[in-house]
């Protein structure tokens, strides 16, 4: 099927040769400093009609793809410096410029800017999110991602892009190996205004880990800042059932090729979730379960970067983050079972954990460049360590019938895990247009858990072993990979593969050995056409074709087959013969403006796994929850977003994703066939009101949900803020309103094999906030104008 999709694409981009060229633009500071978000304009110095405009990327680059043996015009425009205006001549031996920019003398005030920084952005096969706008209304990391458009969390923090599967979390570009759950706990620990960009890849080259196949969101946190010394103090609430409140600041400084960071968190945080479950016992019962859940906890945030370039070829960078948090919890669950009209057995479960977590981050990467087009060596290395202890204890009152026996228990839990990983990087750029990359990657993991419970009998304590075991599980993944890119006028083709090499063991001592040992290695092809369509009032309309094979790899939880009690109607237990499930993923897509606008696809899935329930045939109105390869899923999506373009004070996208899913496979042994489709839409807004206050409003809403084979009901929710600047813009006070109308919660069915249950689940995601934000130091002030124009700032 490969070569099928690759043959076509050669044959094509030969047939585009030698219409155009390939040229580079390069911007930087007077100190060598990439200039980011800059509007660049090309004009044909020999037809004025003809022009393009783009933004720099991240690296201070634009790229264009026009006719040589021309002369031409560029200008390009970034606030708090001098426009430029250069001619330039194009041909076969000159298609690198670099140029630098001199910062402006003077004040802001007085100054006309045309330039604008958009909210999202396609930069080669990723799309780009400026996070400041949606960063002024939010209290962390987690809730800028909440409401960055296109991305769809779920009440257990997964993060999805374009398919049904959760996508991969990356920090600064390292995968982060740790559960949803521990992940959203990180995530809501960090500062809003700590980050720079969010990177979203819904289809990774072969440069990044082939694990997980619903693609990857890389949140890049800030190293310091262009110029001088900075600073912020912010502070927060917001009130829903619970409150949460944050206290922070953060310093940078930058002088010349050196820079660094401070940034401080602190974070105390509570909530609710209520889960509402009516399950089919026997063709006769019913069990009915409500289980309401309050999650308060604090958490401490400490994270750090240098930077240093001793020479224009090497850059060094240093960086870590550190978290210590009391993470505790309390469930009161009531179950009743009901027959013949009848009710016959009414208990209450309480349910207590008093949790400490410490978390700690170490990564240092290096740079050396090769030339002056772009060749690049990179290495990079990071260590991450994470210790959980958890105490736990819970208790049973039968109330129907009566018993004169009180019946509990007691747990600790105690997690270390251990994860390195190392990865060396070159990029060459040779004549012709063509882009060589390959390097490799090797990781370990080490994860050790021991857990011991007691069960608690009127008082007496006597040793759990049902309950009680201790494990450990080490992954070693070793990767290599190569691609290459080329242009061929309008058309850029990208081709390559990865090697991974996987190795398993897990082990539990306690209270049996059930070790497994994995053994495999894999190949992971890459291929992305990419194809300037036409050029539109001078911004350029691009196509993507992208296929990619990808890996998802059962976690130890999946395969450790000792049973984990969750009550006395359900418990867990993995699947230790489960196999890694495959994806091949087709995908076209279109921007305009380097902005995505459409994109559709399909995922074929061999060996899927997922979460299931089986009742036990040997404890009758007893289920168990496990993981099972289930068999084939064929997914269709597409996507679509709009946008009114940049130029004036209101500026909104909005969008809409489908999603069809068809499975096929055995169930409790006997053939599965399931089929669902899914809408969903969403929104943001933005509307300057003079130069300090702006209004965003922004939602989603998804029509017939799916997770897994559970089937939601329709859910989403519209948030809105307003935020006004005093102080010469040092002051920013926000006032924001999330889930305004209490719509993200969801009714949910499951009707598969023996099990058939129905339910509703609710969260404390309703709240109104206040954030206020100092900024000071002595810096060039870099406006985000997220595509504003600051067209004659006024002081009001």
């Amino acid at each position: 099927m490969l070569q099928k999709l690759v043959l076509p694409l050669l044959l094509i981009a030969q047939l585009a040769a030698g219409q155009s060229i390939p040229i580079r633009i390069e911007l930087l500071e007077n100190n060598k400093t990439p200039i980011v978000g800059a509007t660049v304009k090309l004009t044909d110095r020999s037809d004025t009609t003809q022009f393009r405009n783009a933004i720099s990327d991240t690296k201070g680059l634009v790229d264009f793809s026009v006719p040589a043996d021309r002369q031409y015009i560029l200008e390009a425009a970034y606030t708090g410096f001098e426009p430029l205006q250069k001619g330039i001549t194009v041909n076969a031996s000159t298609r690198n410029f670099r140029f630098s920019m001199n910062e402006s003398a003077t004040s802001l005030q007085t100054v006309t800017v045309k330039a604008t920084r958009p909210l999202m952005r396609q930069e080669d096969d990723k799309t780009i999110v400026d996070p400041e706008p949606l960063a002024n209304s939010s209290t962390s990391v987690y809730e800028v991602l909440e409401k960055t458009p296109g991305l769809f969390l779920d009440q257990d923090g997964n993060v999805y892009l374009s398919s049904a599967t959760p996508a991969t979390i990356y920090i600064n570009g390292r995968e982060q190996k740790m559960s949803a759950a521990d992940i959203a706990s990180m995530l809501k620990s960090l500062p809003p205004n700590s980050i720079e960009k969010i990177e979203i890849l819904r289809t990774p080259s072969a440069r990044y880990d082939a694990s997980g196949s619903g693609g990857i969101v890389n949140v890049v946190l800030k190293k310091g800042v262009k110029i001088g010394r900075t600073g912020s103090a912010n502070a927060g609430m917001n009130q829903g059932h619970y409150g949460n409140q944050n206290i922070g600041f953060s310093l940078n400084n930058s002088d010349g090729g050196r820079t660094s960071s401070l940034h401080l968190n602190y974070s105390l945080r509570n909530g609710y979730d209520q889960l509402l479950t009516l399950r089919q016992l026997t063709p006769d019962s019913l069990l009915t379960q409500d289980a309401y859940t309050t999650t308060p906890g604090q958490n401490l945030f400490v994270g750090y970067s240098l930077g240093f370039e001793p020479s224009e070829k090497w850059h060094f960078d240093f960086d870590g983050r550190a978290s210590f948090g009391f993470n505790n919890s309390g469930t009161r669950t009531a179950n009743q079972i009901l027959g013949a009209g009848q009710l016959l057995a009414d208990n209450l479960n309480d349910l207590h954990n008093d949790g400490r977590s410490l978390f700690f981050n170490q990564g240092a990467a290096a740079k050396y460049k090769l030339d002056t087009l772009g060749s690049e060596w990179t290495t990079d290395v990071s260590y991450n360590f994470q210790r959980g202890k958890n105490g736990q204890d819970f208790t049973l009152f039968s109330i129907l019938p009566v018993s004169p026996t009180n019946l509990g228990g007691l747990g600790d839990i105690d997690n270390n895990r251990h994860f390195f990983a190392a990865q060396v990087d070159l990029k060459y750029k040779l004549p012709h247009t063509i882009t060589v990359e390959t390097g490799a990657k090797s990781s370990l993991q080490r994860f050790e858990n021991a857990t011991v419970y007691s069960i608690v009998i009127n008082g007496s304590e006597s040793p759990d072993p049902f309950r009680t075991n201790s494990f450990t599980f080490k992954d070693n993944i070793n990767a290599a990979y190569a691609q290459a890119s080329k242009g061929w006028g309008a058309f850029i083709l990208k081709a390559g593969v990865r090697l991974e090499n996987t190795q398993m063991t897990g082990r539990q001592s306690v209270p049996s050995d059930t070790s497994f040992r994995i053994r495999r290695t894999d190949l992971f092809p890459y291929v992305y056409l990419s194809r300037r369509v036409a050029t539109i009032a001078g911004y350029d309309l691009r196509a993507f074709l992208v296929y990619r094979r990808s890996i998802t790899r059962p976690a130890y939880s999946y395969l450790n087959p000792f049973p984990r009690f969750l009550d006395q109607y359900l418990y867990e237990a993995g699947n230790p013969s489960l196999r890694p499930q495959f994806t091949e993923n087709y995908e076209a897509n279109i921007s305009f403006n380097e902005m995505p606008i459409f994109a559709i696809g399909r995922n074929y899935t061999q060996d899927i796994f997922t979460n299931v329930i089986y009742a036990d045939p040997s404890l009758p109105g007893v289920a168990y929850r496990t993981y099972d390869n289930l068999g084939k899923n064929e997914e269709t999506y597409f996507k679509v977003v709009g946008a009114l373009p940049p130029g004036g004070a209101y500026f909104f996208v909005a969008g809409a994703q489908y999603n069809y899913n068809k499975y096929n496979g055995l169930y409790e042994s006997r053939p599965l066939t399931f089929e669902r489709g899914s809408w969903s839409f969403f929104t943001y807004h933005q509307l300057r009101l003079g130069s300090r206050s702006m209004v965003t409003l922004h939602g989603f809403y998804r029509l017939k949900g799916q997770l897994q084979f559970y089937e939601l009901s329709d859910f989403g929710a519209l948030s809105m803020s307003i935020n006004r600047q005093f102080f010469n813009k040092k002051l920013t006070i926000t006032l924001s309103a999330n889930d305004i109308f209490f719509t993200n919660n969801n009714c949910f069915s499951i009707n598969q094999g023996s099990i058939t249950a129905t339910g509703e689940r609710y969260s404390d995601t309703r709240r109104f906030g206040l954030n206020v934000r100092y900024s000071f130091g002595l810096k060039r002030k870099e406006e985000s104008t997220n595509m504003f124009n600051l067209d004659g700032m006024d002081k009001n």
